[in-house]
C-alpha cells in the first residue's frame, strides 16, 4: 500500500504538469522550449534521485529512504506554487524530481521482498497501478480545479498524496529478507553497482532491462505528454473532453497492468511480455491511422492496455534477477536509465509532429516495440517462481 501510494503521487504530479504547461507558460511568459524543459528536467532529476536513493536504500533500508524521498518531493513541489519565473520553477521541479525518482525502484523492491514468489508479478503490478491511479486522478481533477485555483494551487494539491504516503510509510516495517541480509553486511554503493554487471550473464540481463525500460518510458512519455495538446489543438477538444479521452486511455493502461500481473504469475514473464509487445505494435499503428473521435477513444484504451500493461512486469523481473544487496539499486538504476532515454520521447514526438503530424509521430513509435520484442527474446531470462537471494 505504501509503495503504491508513493507511486500514485509520482503519476499525479507529472500529468498535472502536462495539463498545466499552457497556463504556466501564459503566466510566466515561457517559450515552448522552456515549458517542455520543465518536464525534461523533472525527469533528469528523477534519474539522478533514482540512482542515488536506490543505492542508499540497499544500505540503509527501504522504509527509511522512501521517507526521505517523500519529504524532498513534498517540500519542493510546494515551493513550485511560489515560483516567480522560469529559473526558480526549473530548480524546484528538478529537485522535486530527485525525490520522485526514488519511488519506483524502492517501492518495487519492498513489495517483492514482502510477498511470496507465486504472487510476485501480481504484487508488482499492484504497485505499478499506483501510478495509473495518480494520473487518472490528475486527468479528472485538473479540469475541475485548474480554473478555480490556478496552476499554483494545483502544485499545492500535488503535495497531499505525498503527505498521505509519508503517514502510511511510518507504519511499515523492513522486509525480513532485507533485515537478514543487513545483519550480515552493509554493502557500499560501488559494490551495489558492481553487482549489476558482475558477470556476462548479469550484464546481458541488465542490458535487456535497460532496453525494455527505455522503450517503455519513451513510448509512454511520448504519447501521454502530447496527447492532451494534440486532442485540444488538432481535434478541437475542450480541456474537459481532452481529459476524458486521456482518462479512458489511462483506464486501459490500468487494466493492462492488472492483466499483465495475473498472466505473468501463471504463464511466465517472457511470454507475457511478448504478447503485450505484439499488441503494442498493432494498436499503436492502428491508433495512428484514426481520425474519428469515437474510434480514437476505444482504440486508445486498447493501445494503453498494451503499451503500458508491461509496467506490471518490470518490478518482478528485476527483483528476481538481482540479489537483496543490490535489488533496489537495480530497480532504480536500470529503470531510471530507461526513464532518461524516455525523457527524449516528448522532444522527439514533438519534433516529428511539427515536421509532419502527430499521427506520423505515433506511427513511428510502433517500431520501438519491435526492438522490445528482440530484447525480450534474447536477453531476458524466465525467472517465474524464483526465490529471492
Amino acid at each position: 500500500m505504501g509503495s503504491a501510494v508513493g507511486y500514485a503521487m509520482d503519476g499525479f504530479d507529472l500529468l498535472i504538469l502536462g495539463f498545466m504547461l499552457s497556463a504556466i507558460s501564459a503566466d510566466l511568459n515561457l517559450t515552448p522550449g522552456q515549458a517542455g524543459s520543465l518536464v525534461t528536467w523533472t525527469l533528469i532529476g528523477a534519474v539522478f534521485g533514482g540512482i542515488v536513493f536506490g543505492m542508499l536504500s540497499d544500505r540503509y533500508g527501504r522504509i527509511r529512504v522512501l521517507t526521505w524521498t517523500i519529504v524532498l518531493f513534498a517540500v519542493f513541489t510546494g515551493l513550485c506554487a511560489f515560483a516567480q519565473g522560469y529559473w526558480d520553477l526549473l530548480i524546484y521541479r528538478t529537485i522535486a524530481g530527485i525525490g520522485l525518482g526514488g519511488e519506483f525502484g524502492i517501492g518495487m523492491a519492498l513489495a517483492a521482498e514482502a510477498w511470496p514468489a507465486r504472487h510476485r508479478a501480481r504484487v508488482s503490478s499492484y504497485v505499478a497501478l499506483g501510478w495509473q491511479v495518480g494520473v487518472l486522478g490528475a486527468a479528472l481533477l485538473t479540469p475541475l480545479l485548474l480554473p478555480l485555483i490556478g496552476w499554483r494551487g494545483m502544485f499545492l494539491v500535488g503535495v497531499i498524496p505525498a503527505i498521505v504516503a509519508w503517514v502510511i510509510r511510518n507504519k511499515l516495517h523492513e522486509p525480513e529478507v532485507f533485515v537478514a541480509r543487513n545483519k550480515k553486511e552493509q554493502p557500499s554503493a560501488l559494490h551495489c553497482l558492481k553487482l549489476l554487471v558482475k558477470d556476462k550473464a548479469t550484464l546481458k540481463v541488465s542490458l535487456g532491462v535497460i532496453v525494455l525500460t527505455s522503450v517503455q518510458n519513451f513510448g509512454y512519455y511520448g504519447i501521454m505528454i502530447w496527447m492532451p495538446s494534440f486532442l485540444s489543438k488538432q481535434m478541437g477538444f475542450s480541456l474537459t473532453k481532452s481529459s476524458m479521452w486521456t482518462a479512458v486511455t489511462i483506464i486501459g493502461m490500468s487494466v493492462g497492468i492488472w492483466v499483465f500481473g495475473q498472466l505473468a504469475d501463471r504463464i511466465g514473464r517472457k511470454p507475457t511480455f511478448l504478447i503485450f509487445q505484439v499488441g503494442s505494435v498493432i494498436s499503436v499503428l492502428a491508433y495512428s491511422q484514426l481520425t474519428d473521435p469515437t474510434a480514437m477513444l476505444w482504440v486508445g484504451a486498447i493501445m494503453g492496455l498494451c503499451v503500458n500493461g508491461m509496467m506490471g512486469g518490470y518490478g518482478a523481473v528485476i527483483s528476481e534477477a538481482y540479489p537483496t544487496a543490490a535489488r533496489a539499486t537495480a530497480q532504480n538504476v536500470l529503470f531510471n536509465i530507461g526513464r532518461a532515454v524516455g525523457g527524449f520521447g516528448p522532444v522527439v514526438v514533438g519534433a516529428i509532429a511539427m515536421a509532419y503530424s502527430f499521427q506520423v509521430a505515433i506511427a513511428l513509435l510502433a517500431a520501438i516495440y519491435v526492438l522490445d520484442m528482440i530484447a525480450t527474446a534474447f536477453l531476458i531470462p524466465e525467472l517465474k517462481g524464483k526465490e529471492l537471494q
